[in-house]
């Protein structure tokens, strides 16, 4: 926790993790941004929505989490599904 109460950025992420993985029953794995707001903070996670084999057919989902001053996780939606072999293609 910061002096003025808040939690540590890594607090943030790891609470988000935890709780998007509780949430939508998938694990998450990174975080690809992250960044306070004005009502608290948001971020993308991506997750391994179904394995495959080869590893490369795997389907992942990118998910838009926004959580509160605290880092109790308010909305989510998932933004985007891909291979994760697959590169955006922009």
């Amino acid at each position: 926790m910061t002096d003025s109460g808040l939690p540590e950025p890594m607090e943030v992420l790891n609470r988000a993790r935890e709780q998007l993985t509780e949430l939508t029953g998938t694990a998450a794995e990174t975080v690809s941004s992250f960044e306070r707001t004005d009502d608290g903070w948001s971020l993308e996670i991506e997750v391994l929505e179904l394995a495959r084999v080869p590893d490369t057919m795997s389907l992942m989902a990118g998910y838009r989490v926004d959580l509160d001053p605290q880092g109790q996780v308010t909305a989510y939606r998932r933004v985007r599904r891909y291979e994760r072999g697959r590169a955006d293609p922009h």
